[in-house]
């Protein structure tokens, strides 16, 4: 995310850094929950206005999961947001951003690097008001990490302090969820990746045994082509450190928009994330699970930053909301955060409709809390996270391929594949992005050495192996391993022929395809749907 939300005494901007910062226009009246659903009936009555689309959102359910708004907090930013009163905050879930390492110790948590937990509950009052919202039926989801400061697993290198400094969040807020915000270098962290997975994993056995599961989201930054190479890597080592994920939530902001552009936010992020969609359904075939389309989008988040974003050019409007709560429920995205409830508010004073970028408001026209009942009305709950969803990479041998019912051949370390080639390796096929040799298609590539090997799917029950067809006749001699043969001597073993690239003796055809280029004999036959390796 955009801060750790880190401040003391106060987060307002210097004017000469941000002179058009204005303190943010705060609701003209309290709505209580019975004038709220009122307004909600209203306006849906009238066919118009934002809150429209929350009885569409009730009444259209994704395919399998049902979206859950669960919008951040930046918990330790002045003035302080009263996240519990739901006159203030239409949510039932909060996001509370950000625990951090304490800087003076790495392996002690921290709000934001300024708040030990003794600290928070009595300058912040957090523990009281996180009692008070769910006195009122909501719960808090804790989020670690963010783009500055240092994240608990970058920062402590000892795995049982790592381990028990997540346990001490885990008790001390009553929690049922952690959601990891890996940003900047961290991502790229592999030690600290591991460190973080192995701590995970540790604490999902532990709560697991206890019979209160823990569910853990990962959030990442994406591009409208999705997540990026070490963004996918950081997924993959999550799971491979044996950690139940219960989804990916990608912030679908900050794209970078070159300056005077006018970029459509909501179609960068749609194709944001459409993108990882596909990368993930590929990742968890990759890792020996298939899931259906729906299945995948139930795992996945989204969290625009409202408003102004940090790229000048990018804003992200309330309409942008709107189709983004929409897609997010014809789809069964199952969760849709926002970057936060502090800045849903419009800017007061002459800058508003200038670029303001701020943390207490939005830098956009619009009504106080405007983004937040967009949001609130998505059809989901906490339920709908449940640590039961999640993903468990299976411990059981690879599938078992054979060569003789496979639609391609079955990969080999030794073999050459060119651009196009085909292969099918632990019941999956793929596809070669590049000629390469001894990449295993299953897995996955990072920033340094991406991997050359693209997911087709699955393969299916009713794919037959291919026929290869002889590019030549009247080839009769089978081959002799007692016999010299010369270049351009052809033989044939069983129905399909070859020649000779060189003298050679002893050395068989082979059956296994493609065949190298080192190997002295070349088919004089095609394969039915793959390139021909000269």
């Amino acid at each position: 995310m955009p801060t750790n939300g880190a401040t003391l005494p106060s987060t307002r901007p210097d004017p000469l850094a941000d002179p058009g910062w204005q303190e943010p226009e705060v609701p003209a009246e309290r709505l209580s929950w019975l004038r709220l659903s009122f307004l909600i009936l209203m306006v849906a009555a009238l066919g118009g206005g934002g809150t429209l689309a929350v009885l569409h959102f009730r009444d259209t359910a994704g395919p399998t999961a049902k979206s859950w708004a669960v919008p951040y907090v930046d918990v330790t930013l002045t003035p302080t947001f009263e996240f519990q009163d739901p006159d203030v905050n239409p949510a039932q879930d909060v996001a509370l951003a950000f625990v951090v390492a304490d800087p003076k110790d790495g392996c002690a948590p921290s709000w934001g690097g300024a708040y030990t937990m003794d600290e928070a509950a009595a300058s912040l009052e957090l523990d009281r008001r996180i009692s008070q919202l769910r006195a009122g039926g909501g719960n808090i989801i804790l989020s670690l990490g963010g783009l500055t400061n240092s994240e608990l697993a970058v920062a402590c290198t000892d795995q049982a302090k790592l381990t028990d400094a997540y346990r001490q969040l885990i008790r001390r807020y009553d929690l049922d969820t952690l959601d990891l915000d890996v940003e900047g270098t961290a991502v790229a962290d592999q030690a600290s990746l591991t460190r973080r997975a192995k701590a995970l994993a540790t604490l999902q056995a532990e709560r697991a045994a206890a019979g209160k599961p823990l569910t853990v989201w990962l959030t990442l930054p994406v591009s409208p082509d999705g997540l990026t190479a070490d963004g996918l890597g950081a997924v993959r080592t999550t799971l491979g450190g044996g950690v139940s994920l219960r989804g990916v939530n990608v912030m679908t902001m900050d794209y970078g928009s070159a300056k005077g552009t006018a970029p459509d936010m909501l179609e960068l992020g749609t194709q944001a994330l459409e993108a990882t969609h596909k990368q993930l359904t590929d990742l968890y075939l990759r890792l020996g699970v298939q899931l259906t389309s729906p299945q995948v989008w139930s795992r996945i988040g989204a969290t625009p930053m409202i408003g102004q974003n940090d790229v000048d050019a990018e804003r992200f409007t309330v309409a942008d909301a709107q189709g983004l709560a929409r897609f997010a429920v014809d789809n069964g995205l199952g969760r849709v955060s926002m970057w936060s409830l502090n800045r849903d508010a419009k800017c007061r004073g002459t800058f508003t409709n200038v670029v303001v970028h701020s943390n207490t408001c939005s830098g956009v026209d619009q009504d106080a809390l405007a983004f937040s009942r967009v949001f609130a009305g998505l059809p989901g709950s906490a339920v709908g996270t449940s640590a039961r969803d999640a993903v468990e990479i299976p411990d059981s041998e690879p599938v078992a391929d054979d060569p003789e019912t496979s639609p391609y051949p079955v990969w080999r370390l030794t073999a050459q594949y060119v651009n196009g080639y085909k292969v099918v390796w632990h019941g999956v096929v793929y596809e070669a992005k590049w000629t390469n040799q001894g990449s295993d298609p299953s897995e996955a590539g990072d920033s340094a050495t991406p991997t050359p090997w693209t997911v087709i799917g699955p393969v299916s029950p009713t794919e037959k192996a291919p026929v290869p067809t002889p590019t030549v006749t009247g080839v009769s001699e089978a081959w002799d391993s007692e016999k010299v043969y010369a270049h351009g001597d052809r033989v044939r073993v069983g129905d399909l022929p070859y020649e000779a690239r060189w003298s050679t003796k002893g050395d068989a055809p082979s059956t296994d395809f493609p065949t190298n280029p080192d190997d002295p004999w070349k088919p004089l036959f095609d394969v039915p749907g793959e390139p021909v390796v000269k």
